[in-house]
């Protein structure tokens, strides 16, 4: 199964979502990109995956256009300006959504607030992107979730 994970900078969010549902299934294609791509991945972003054991430290943010050729099972955005903005995939996406997730690269105070802001983020992405793993799975084997 392919996933796209769609965000605005595709430094955060995006890079975060991905790096967790491959970890639920290393079958799984996941990439992600953005509409205006940072240049690189936010370093808070990297520093609390690290801490629940993923390494996201190579991943780099790409623009959206050199995936929209390819055929996705699901096209899934994380931020609104990316839902807004999301580039016509013209028939070859099976599946959209959104999984909407405020910035933590917005929140502004002490370095221990901030980095909290981007671990309460990462744990919410976990739980969402878990629950979306588990329902795909229980559809594949043909069970009601």
């Amino acid at each position: 199964m392919k996933v796209l994970i769609l965000c605005t900078g595709n430094s955060c969010r995006s890079q975060m979502a991905q790096g967790i549902l491959q970890s639920l299934d290393e079958n799984l294609n996941v990439e992600s990109a953005g509409t205006e791509p940072a240049n690189e991945v936010n370093p808070k972003a990297i520093k609390v995956m690290s801490e629940i054991g993923l390494d996201i430290s190579n991943h780099k943010p790409e623009l959206v256009d050199i995936y929209l050729n390819d055929e996705w099972d699901y096209v899934i955005t994380v931020c609104g300006g990316a839902k807004e903005v999301c580039p016509a995939f013209l028939g070859k996406v099976k599946h959209r959504l959104h999984i909407g997730f405020d910035d933590p690269s917005d929140a502004r105070g002490s370095e221990e607030y901030v980095m909290n802001e981007f671990r309460k983020t990462r744990d919410l992405i976990i739980k969402e992107f878990s629950d979306f793993y588990k329902k795909i799975k229980a559809k594949q084997i043909g069970k009601d979730y």
